[in-house]
């Protein structure tokens, strides 16, 4: 039994020591620590960054001389007028001067013009008014003020026969010939008559008010209906039934 186990851990040893390493998959797969130098390089060519063997170094001067110095630079690099593609003036600028902002410079003058309300300026307000004069005031819009009194609405005008009232007045469906029509050329007549209209209701007060619907002179019915140039009287008998 003993030399069993002892075969088994052996076994388990030497498949162990086979297994590869795995190796770092942050380098990239074959990649050392070459590559990513080689990278790094290629990409400071690309974006204009000199690599950094390229680029010499000296130690900062912080003496306040050296500092002066070069705040000068900078100041006469920025003047208005200096010619060193800054864009800080008007050359360069799109032929804009800058603003020459200074803390030297007087403060900018306060402009109230007129048409500009001061209403919410307290200090403003409080040496205009008082609670007298808004009292005074209140009082005088009170006196301006007038009550119109409700007046009885107008006798309406007789704009013709009343086609709701006529239309609650017959029961049959469109198309029913009620009325007797004789003639020649019906459909003629008919697509004549009905194109001087805008509107099937006002066709059909036309109709009604020239002997319709017992008599059709413009053959404005030629089916006998009643209802002129296609006129539906059902959305207003619909209308009566639900209210």
């Amino acid at each position: 039994m003993m030399t069993r186990v002892s075969f088994v851990l052996v076994a388990v040893a030497a498949l162990a020591a086979c297994q590869p390493a795995v190796p770092d998959s942050g380098k990239g797969v074959g990649f050392g620590d070459q590559f990513t130098a080689e990278q790094r390089a290629r990409e400071a060519a690309l974006s204009g960054v000199p690599a950094p063997s390229q680029v010499a170094s000296a130690p900062l001067d912080g003496s306040a001389e050296a500092t002066a110095a070069e705040t000068a630079r900078v100041l006469a690099a920025t003047r208005s007028g200096a010619s060193n593609g800054l864009g800080n003036d008007a050359t360069t600028n799109s032929g804009v001067a800058p603003l020459d902002a200074s803390p030297s410079n007087p403060a900018p003058p306060v402009l109230n013009a007129a048409g500009i309300s001061n209403e919410n300026n307290f200090d403003a307000v409080s040496g205009q008014r008082s609670i007298e004069s808004d009292a005074a005031r209140l009082a005088a819009n009170r006196a301006q003020y007038q009550v119109v009194q409700p007046q009885a609405l107008p006798d309406r005008v007789d704009g013709g026969p009343n086609i709701v009232a006529y239309a609650l007045q017959t029961s049959h469906a469109p198309g029913t010939q009620v009325y007797r029509r004789i003639g020649l050329n019906k459909q003629a007549k008919f697509q004549r008559a009905c194109a001087e209209f805008a509107t099937p209701e006002q066709a059909q007060i036309a109709f009604l008010s020239s002997g319709g619907p017992e008599r059709d002179r413009k053959g404005m019915d030629p089916d006998g209906d009643g209802f002129a140039c296609s006129w539906d009287p059902t959305p207003f008998r619909r209308a009566a039934q639900q209210g």
